[in-house]
């Protein structure tokens, strides 16, 4: 017996697809040591909202300060992983991601959680809120 897929279950496998592809460009980024090119992934907008602990930072730009503060050596960015991802598409233009992420450094090894809120822009799939913990 054949299990076809409906056309809009293929859909979903190609945004799902197209979301991973994005968080793997910002993992390649981050392991260069490349901040700018790690935050191509989120949306370029004073609306952007990152929430970390207690913390709620709004804008791309005050995202991209609050990494390049917390993580201002090669060291401390250590070498990021990303998984245990599942990708919930919600429609043909957003999607909400779960997972988890970890740094190998050579002193400590932090992880924890994230959910990102993704939304599809003209210039591909950006986060536009991440709560990351």
């Amino acid at each position: 017996s054949s299990f076809a897929f409906s056309q809009s279950e293929k859909q979903k496998i190609k945004i799902a697809d197209n979301i991973r592809s994005e968080m793997n460009k910002q993992v390649e980024a981050w392991n260069r040591g490349n901040i700018e090119g790690f935050m191509q992934g989120y949306w370029n907008s004073p609306e952007l909202k990152f929430v970390s602990g207690e913390n709620v930072t709004r804008g791309w730009q005050p995202t991209l300060n609050r990494y390049k503060k917390s993580y201002d050596s090669k060291a401390k960015m250590g070498v990021l992983t990303f998984s245990d991802l599942q990708i919930d598409v919600l429609s043909k233009d957003a999607a909400v991601v779960l997972g988890s992420w970890s740094l190998q450094r050579a002193s400590d090894n932090p992880h924890g959680k994230f959910t990102l809120i993704f939304k599809k822009f003209k210039d591909g799939w950006k986060i536009v809120h991440d709560h990351t913990s």
